[in-house]
């Protein structure tokens, strides 16, 4: 009998406990509390990278044969925003195949394929850029210096540079980072 007793006062607190931690997650609505430096729940809400990765038009594995990843140089943004801000017409005329976004015009981590990417198309060449026709060219929101990558935007980039690698056979040391990466 006194085991019986115990037994409800346990479940009576743990469901007292799961009542009260409920009530404040529904408090707290989409801005959980942070999870310290990496919250999962932030990065399974994006879409999946394979998504991101797949396009419109047919994928050769031997299309691609390196990566070059550079620095938007500004502090907040997305395609349709570093578009405006060069002055070009449209976000399709941009020339990177990916953005990364850092939470500020975009969601933190979110991977924005361009049409260049969804249609196949390389790059053009110009003052800020000299790379190849097989060149996957991707664009982190930062500058590098007083912006630096979210621990959510590292995640996503390890996670999209694992699988443009596998998909299109690209070794490691075919991917160009800034000379200040981390």
């Amino acid at each position: 009998m006194p085991n019986q007793t115990r037994v409800t006062k346990v479940l009576a607190t743990l469901l007292a406990s799961m009542t009260i931690g409920a009530i404040i997650l529904m408090a707290l609505g989409h801005h959980p509390p942070s999870a310290g430096p990496f919250s999962l729940w932030t990065y399974y809400r994006l879409d999946p990278v394979q998504k991101a990765i797949s396009s419109r038009a047919a994928q050769s594995p031997d299309r691609w044969n390196r990566i070059e990843i550079y620095y938007s140089g500004t502090k907040s943004g997305n395609i349709e925003q570093l578009a405006s801000r060069s002055g070009l017409a449209s976000p399709d005329d941009v020339n990177f195949h990916f953005c990364l976004c850092n939470g500020s015009g975009g969601e933190d981590g979110q991977i924005q394929a361009t049409e260049k990417w969804n249609r196949q198309w390389p790059l053009i060449p110009g003052p800020t850029w000299y790379g190849t026709s097989q060149t996957i060219r991707i664009c982190l929101i930062a500058d590098g210096k007083t912006t630096h990558l979210t621990d959510c935007q590292i995640k996503r980039i390890e996670t999209l540079l694992d699988g443009l690698c596998r998909k299109f056979r690209i070794r490691p040391e075919s991917i160009y980072y800034p000379s200040d990466w981390r």
